[in-house]
């Protein structure tokens, strides 16, 4: 299946100034940029050919796959000078990069690669930025048996914050943290259906109108996951991506298991 990625948005709470101009999937996570481990994840399960919505600082995503260098993620071998390498990350892979608009919200991004799609009926989507372990054979699965016209991730809410229940005096009579609330919040990790272009307007948005218009005629699916997902709207959170990696915390590198057990 082909897999939009939405990576054109200008990320402001990611940007370590005002003249920086790299897009969020681009911030590092060891030695590779997000979108680099969003889609080895996608390739991870087969689904190699990749339509890149770009926009704000598109010349960076650009340059990273037109300057690949495959030797610092795979082993080889150094032979007269010249590396022979024993593994490729994307030799396999197909990417279309598209320039969708620098203030085009993602619904338009979306409306603009359609006939990137080749009329596919099932596609995938994300936003490029949200790492998780979720079983993504199982979420496509689960939607193809359905009728439904598209599938979300859902999670629960990410706040370390804490709600309280309280009387008309003032009484506190008990606290819950947010994320142990019956809430869910999307994650991403779309599954979609060809039907999602009939209910995005010129300048719509995904969530709100695609989805939003399934849920009201009960046509979107969600798929819970209380797994690993880690979103990287903050500098903090991208720095803590950083260090788990380091410490060779990765549990999202699900082609590393591969190579474990190899």
């Amino acid at each position: 299946m082909k897999v939009v990625l939405f990576c054109g948005g200008y990320g402001m709470r990611m940007r370590s100034s005002e003249a920086s101009d790299v897009p969020k999937p681009m911030a590092m996570v060891g030695p590779r940029p997000l979108i680099w481990h969003v889609m080895r994840y996608y390739a991870h399960f087969g689904h190699t050919e990749f339509v890149l919505c770009l926009g704000y600082g598109a010349h960076h995503i650009k340059d990273f796959f037109l300057h690949y260098e495959e030797t610092t993620s795979n082993d080889f071998v150094l032979r007269g000078g010249k590396p022979e390498l024993l593994s490729t990350d994307i030799a396999d892979w197909t990417i279309s990069f598209v320039q969708t608009g620098i203030e085009s919200p993602i619904g338009e991004r979306l409306r603009r690669v359609r006939d990137y799609l080749d009329g596919d009926e099932m596609f995938l989507a994300n936003y490029a930025d949200v790492l998780t372990d979720a079983p993504l054979d199982n979420i496509v699965e689960r939607f193809a048996g359905s009728d439904a016209g598209a599938s979300m991730l859902v999670v629960p809410p990410q706040s370390s914050f804490h709600c309280v229940e309280m009387d008309e005096g003032g009484r506190i009579g008990a606290i819950t943290p947010v994320s142990e609330l019956p809430l869910w919040e999307n994650g991403g990790y779309f599954v979609l259906r060809q039907e999602i272009f009939d209910h995005i307007p010129e300048n719509g948005d995904l969530v709100a109108d695609g989805c939003g218009e399934l849920a009201k005629r009960g046509r979107l699916l969600a798929y819970p996951y209380r797994g690993f997902w880690k979103p990287t709207d903050t500098v903090k959170e991208r720095y803590a991506l950083d260090a788990a990696y380091t410490h060779g915390d990765r549990p999202w590198a699900l082609w590393e298991r591969e190579k474990v057990h190899a």
